[in-house]
């Protein structure tokens, strides 16, 4: 199923705050960004399914518009479905991560899917949870530091 060039229902303050790091792990991988993709179109008895960015590896380095969307197909494609939360590793963002990866596999037929879970802050407990169920958590240290104003190691 492809994406449609329609917003999310997170409040746009927050997409704000996300997006910086969406953008920085993006730099960081490379290849095509298509952000905020609509992965499960809304129908009776079906909510709608957003991923905070999907990135299509080996693709032109560069943010797709929100109208291309619908016409980019991920099938046969090497991808990294991306969700982002300023605040620390919990719970709510690996659902997302870990379910945003299966319902690409079932929507769409592509080559491969990794996912990440981009964060502002590290949880010691839940980290090698999400290695065992294959989710890559990335803090960004930027986000981290604009959060507490101290500086932090980095680790992205």
């Amino acid at each position: 199923m492809q994406g449609r060039a329609t917003s999310s229902k997170a409040p746009r303050h927050e997409r704000n705050r996300e997006r910086p790091l969406t953008r920085r792990y993006w730099q960081r991988m490379g290849g095509t960004l298509l952000e905020e993709y609509l992965v499960v179109r809304p129908r009776p008895g079906v909510s709608p399914r957003w991923v905070d960015g999907i990135i299509i590896l080996g693709g032109d380095h560069r943010i797709a518009s929100h109208a291309e969307h619908a016409h980019v197909s991920l099938d046969g494609h090497d991808l990294i479905a991306v969700q982002t939360k300023t605040g620390r590793l919990g719970m709510y963002l690996l659902g997302q991560a870990l379910f945003s990866r299966e319902l690409i596999r079932e929507c769409s037929r592509p080559r491969s899917v990794r996912t990440g879970a981009l964060c502002g802050r590290d949880d010691h407990v839940l980290h090698p949870t999400a290695e065992y169920f294959g989710i890559e958590v990335v803090v960004d240290d930027l986000a981290a530091r604009s959060r507490t104003g101290r500086r932090s190691v980095p680790q992205i």
